[in-house]
């Protein structure tokens, strides 16, 4: 396992031109890839280092496939880039004018970077925090256009490709199976799919520009004065813009936490204040909001947890060989549903 000491950090650090002494360190965040694969070099390691005087830093470590140095460099420019506009977002340091360079530590080479560390972490997600965080999403789309920004590589929340919310290639995994279920339906679910593509496929062919990918309260934190910054630009790619607001509003209404007094109805809440925030900066075109309930009701309908990783999802029935009409017609109400009132107000 990739591993550390006080004296690897403050050699890194001398490297950024930072020559406080390391008072402390802990991790803030390890993945763990050995626990698949014990020879496995790949890392992913963000360090917190205390320094004298009282200021604290993040170090990044990183190796991991198709990650470049290259890549990391462009990911913190794009950070930059933000900063000097005006988005909360933390300082990076550089090493020899680069924001990233290759380290080899104990018979791993990784990229490292360093940032100031931001105080201040998100834990859950209110309606008033998802406006401002729509708000500022908008606003980072708003400098990414102006100045042509782009980052080498894809995103996390691609509608049009495999992404981290919704899989309907997980769904035709088990097609076989299903179709033995109730063959009709099956058939029927596949058309709605394709149906909806079509509907937001009008947007594929709009410019892209550099996005961070990955807006969730992790990834979030709140100034004294109430604003709020993003930091950990490590998803960081292009994308369509208008496909990213809404995957990004999508994830925040559903895979955050939340206060208990909205617990049950956080999801049309969270959903209407990101969007609300959202297009106060930049609004949304008349397609765009034709389409909004299209492109939902395919997230909806097709989301990961219930088609592939939840207890009781459609994939582990199938897998088990248990009769599931319930399960496709979950995914079928949920199109219609969804198609039907999808809660959204702009």
């Amino acid at each position: 396992m990739f591993t550390v000491e006080k004296e690897d950090i403050s050699r890194i650090l001398r490297d950024f031109g930072i020559s406080s002494d390391v008072a402390a360190f802990s991790e803030l965040q390890r993945y763990h890839y050995e626990k698949n694969d014990p020879a496995s070099k790949d890392v992913r390691l963000i360090i917190r280092a205390d320094l004298a005087g009282g200021r604290s830093v993040v170090v990044r470590f990183k190796h991991e496939p198709d990650v470049t140095l290259a890549l990391v460099n462009a990911q913190c420019r794009f950070a930059g880039f933000l900063a000097d506009n005006g988005i909360k977002t933390p300082a990076l340091f550089l090493a020899d004018r680069a924001y990233a360079r290759w380290y080899t530590i104990r018979g791993y080479d990784v990229i490292v970077t360093v940032e100031a560390f931001a105080a201040g972490e998100l834990r859950e997600v209110s309606d008033e925090i998802a406006q401002k965080t729509g708000g500022l999403l908008a606003r980072m789309h708003n400098i990414a256009q102006a100045g042509a920004c782009h980052v080498p590589g894809g995103v996390l929340f691609d509608p049009l490709r495999e992404n981290d919310l919704f899989s309907f290639a997980a769904f035709r995994r088990h097609e076989a199976f299903l179709r033995s279920v109730d063959g009709a339906l099956y058939r029927g679910i596949a058309e709605e799919y394709h149906a909806l593509l079509q509907r937001i496929r009008v947007f594929e062919n709009e410019p892209k520009y550099a996005v961070q990918g990955d807006i969730s309260n992790c990834n979030l934190y709140q100034t004294a004065d109430g604003e709020i910054g993003v930091f950990d630009f490590n998803r960081c790619g292009d994308a369509v813009l208008y496909y990213d607001a809404v995957m990004q509003a999508v994830f925040e209404a559903r895979l955050m936490d939340y206060p208990k007094e909205i617990a049950g109805k956080q999801e049309r809440l969270i959903l209407s204040a990101f969007f609300r925030g959202y297009h106060r900066e930049r609004p949304f075109t008349d397609a765009q909001r034709e389409a909004l309930p299209y492109l939902y009701a395919m997230i909806s309908a097709f989301w990961r947890g219930r088609i592939q990783f939840d207890e009781d999802s459609l994939c582990h029935a199938a897998a088990a060989g248990a009769s599931v009409p319930g399960g496709i017609e979950g995914a079928k109400t949920a199109v219609l549903q969804a198609l039907r009132d999808s809660g959204v107000k702009l």
